[in-house]
């Protein structure tokens, strides 16, 4: 089976959802894995499907969803790869405070120089106030202690409140 990387992006409408995914069933694609939601009133959705039909295929029964020039529609063939394993943990991280610029790269830069992957990652703004969700993946035998410390300086550092975490089953 190929495996393709579908996008959806643009003004937000209902139906999207529903629309798309009846094409690709109709082909006789499977949804594997998915990430929807609305940003600022844009709806973006990546979905990875598996199945026989190819990409030129795909980005036929899909065009229709952005004849009006509201949606932009990406499809690309990935490589089947198994999923990553990891001989880490799973951890939570949040940071909440006043808005400013440079919040996600400053605090996530602390993760990636301890050899952390961030599998999910969300931020919302509410007003003056930004809110930052990720779950993490670290490495075994990171010093968590001195990754808490680290994020915790960047995070006043920016004025901002930066909490991390073990995940529990019901987080993820």
């Amino acid at each position: 089976m190929t495996l393709h990387a579908i996008t959806v992006l643009g003004h937000d409408r209902p139906g999207i959802i529903a629309g798309t995914t009846a094409r690709l069933a109709g082909l006789g694609l499977n949804l594997e894995d998915s990430s929807m939601t609305l940003l600022r009133g844009h709806f973006a959705m990546t979905l990875v499907c598996s199945g026989a039909a190819d990409e030129a295929a795909i980005a036929t029964a899909l065009a229709p969803l952005g004849e009006d020039g509201t949606l932009t529609v990406t499809v690309r063939e990935v490589p089947a790869e198994q999923p990553a394993t990891s001989d880490g943990s799973p951890w939570v991280l949040t940071v909440h405070g006043g808005d400013r610029t440079g919040i996600v790269s400053t605090v996530v830069g602390e993760v990636a120089s301890a050899g952390g992957n961030i599998t999910d990652l969300t931020t919302r703004l509410a007003g003056d106030l930004y809110l930052l969700v990720a779950e993490l993946d670290l490495p075994a035998g990171t010093d968590v202690d001195v990754l808490q410390a680290s994020i915790g300086q960047v995070a006043a550092d920016l004025g901002v409140v930066a909490t991390l975490r073990p995940a529990e089953a019901d987080d993820l």
